[in-house]
């Protein structure tokens, strides 16, 4: 009996697995932490040298306090300085005192030292890099971002609380729900022995309770379970459900294929897997579209192929569970 429902399962898969998800983007659309338009753009000019678009881009989103995309600006660009090329140089040459060239110069440096192979390393060059960290807090008056950059630094320090806590409120003093500034906080209280789960977990909560539906701060609870549950914390199943409710509200707030939830989106995915909610990740995907995001996958190494492993995985996952001759392309797709 168990072999004829292995070879019954098998067939289910062979099945119907082709028609399940059947509208999903094909694999090689896929994109990893892709630019938005505006961006890719302005960011086509910087092979040859011309940083004058991201200039006006970074410019512009400072100007009009959008916070959120200046922030996923900031983190691209500080990865495509770290990929070479001379254009962050000669930006810096053309414009010293620009606060956009020093908030990608100091999240530069921070991401750089997060890389090195040791801890001494890590704590060398995070320490090197405080000077820039100083001068884009300082440039950016009313900018959240270089703060964001110095909490994520503070973690790699090991810095105290009382040294976070002064970070935070410059944070919040100039965006109190900004989403990036209160995953790296997030980050850092997880990283504090003196922090309990308790406390971890009332940060995210109380933060996603103090904002507006369609803000990417109420998939902070989201988050916070993830992280509880990567280091095997205890007693976590009304939370994570909690917050996995929470985190649906969130995607069906924003327009399928959006960018901007896209990070949350794709954790939301990964704790439906874990719940073997396989209809509902499914519906995810399809929300996410082409925007695949290094976190969660970035664990193996390889974030974009997890990606796609993992939405083939619940597309068999939803096929073996179809009775064998149900009508292929059925409501159940």
């Amino acid at each position: 009996m168990p072999v004829l429902r292995s070879m019954v399962a098998v067939s289910r898969m062979l099945r119907h697995a082709p028609h399940i998800g059947a509208d999903l983007p094909p694999d090689d659309a896929v994109l990893l932490d892709a630019p938005d338009d505006r961006l890719a753009a302005a960011a086509a000019h910087l092979d040859d040298g011309d940083f004058k678009p991201v200039a006006e881009l970074l410019a512009w989103t400072r100007d009009a306090a959008w916070w959120e995309t200046r922030d996923r600006h900031v983190a691209w660009l500080a990865e495509h300085h770290l990929a070479g090329g001379t254009w962050l140089r000669a930006w810096l040459d053309a414009d010293p005192d620009s606060p956009d060239v020093a908030v990608v110069r100091a999240e530069a440096a921070v991401r750089h030292a997060w890389r090195a192979p040791s801890a001494a390393g890590r704590i060398a060059l995070l320490r090197e890099a405080g000077p820039l960290v100083r001068t884009a807090g300082e440039a950016g008056t009313g900018d959240p971002v270089p703060w964001r950059t110095a909490i994520t630094r503070a973690r790699g320090l090991g810095a105290q609380r009382e040294d976070f806590d002064g970070l935070w409120a410059q944070a919040v003093a100039r965006s109190p729900h900004h989403f990036g500034c209160h995953v790296s906080a997030l980050r850092f209280l997880r990283a504090d022995e003196r922090c309990r789960q308790e406390e971890f977990l009332a940060f995210a909560a109380d933060a996603a309770d103090s904002v507006l539906p369609g803000s990417l701060v109420r998939g902070l609870p989201l988050i916070a379970a993830y992280e509880c549950l990567l280091s095997g914390g205890p007693g976590l199943a009304s939370y994570v459900d909690t917050a996995i409710t929470g985190a649906q509200e969130l995607s069906a707030w924003h327009s399928p294929g959006d960018r901007e939830p896209a990070e949350v989106r794709n954790v939301l995915i990964q704790m439906l897997i874990l719940r073997k909610r396989w209809s509902e990740a499914l519906d995810q995907f399809r929300a996410t579209g082409v925007h695949a995001t290094a976190f969660p996958w970035c664990r193996t190494g390889e974030p974009r192929r997890e990606f796609l492993e993992m939405r083939s995985g619940v597309r068999v996952q939803l096929a073996s569970s179809v009775r064998l001759w149900a009508k292929p392309g059925g409501p159940y797709t």
